[in-house]
């Protein structure tokens, strides 16, 4: 895994929903890019206090475990937009447990197939979730929150070359879109 795709407490991101996947993966193909995973299947359990204090303060805890790759994260996102922090665990099961005993509960479990791609400085997320769609994550984490509205542009204009605009992009976490849907 290519770790300094992944270093620094701000994530720029801009979610689009895509049309036909298949058009989507056939620019990327003649686009230079590298392959971290193909068709992960990502489990996420997410966590809150019984008074949902971490959505009232615009915050989520997570912890996910991916299938073939082994990878399991803790995943902190909030108050900000752009703020994101992960760390790599060894015992998602343990890391479950302990935030429970901490009075924390699980509020939502949800799964996706994900593939990730880099393309110089950013990575590409393609994301399958039943029963939603079909998305592309284009993204970068830094710890310089001077560039975050420099990347934004740079990202943007990434996911032009793909045909992708405004129209497309999409502002609510896959976190809001499986709670709407089977709220």
């Amino acid at each position: 895994m290519s770790d300094e795709h992944f270093q620094g407490k701000y994530e720029v991101e801009l979610k689009y929903r895509l049309e036909s996947k298949t058009s989507f993966m056939n620019v990327l193909k003649n686009i230079p890019h590298e392959i971290m995973v193909e068709d992960n299947l990502e489990s996420d359990c997410y966590f809150d206090t019984p008074d949902k204090s971490l959505y009232l303060q615009n915050k989520s805890v997570c912890i996910r475990t991916m299938k073939p790759s082994g990878i399991k994260l803790w995943i902190v996102k909030g108050p900000e937009a752009d703020r994101c922090q992960a760390t790599n665990i060894t015992d998602a099961e343990n890391a479950k447990s302990m935030l429970e005993t901490m009075g924390y509960e699980i509020t939502l479990q949800a799964t996706k197939t994900r593939s990730i791609y880099f393309v110089g400085k950013f990575h590409i997320t393609v994301d399958s979730l039943d029963g939603i769609g079909d998305f592309a994550e284009f993204a970068i984490m830094t710890d310089d929150e001077s560039m975050l509205i420099a990347y934004r542009s740079e990202l943007e204009a990434l996911a032009s070359k793909f045909g992708l605009t405004g129209s497309a992009l999409q502002n609510k976490s896959y976190k809001q879109m499986f709670e709407e849907k089977y709220a």
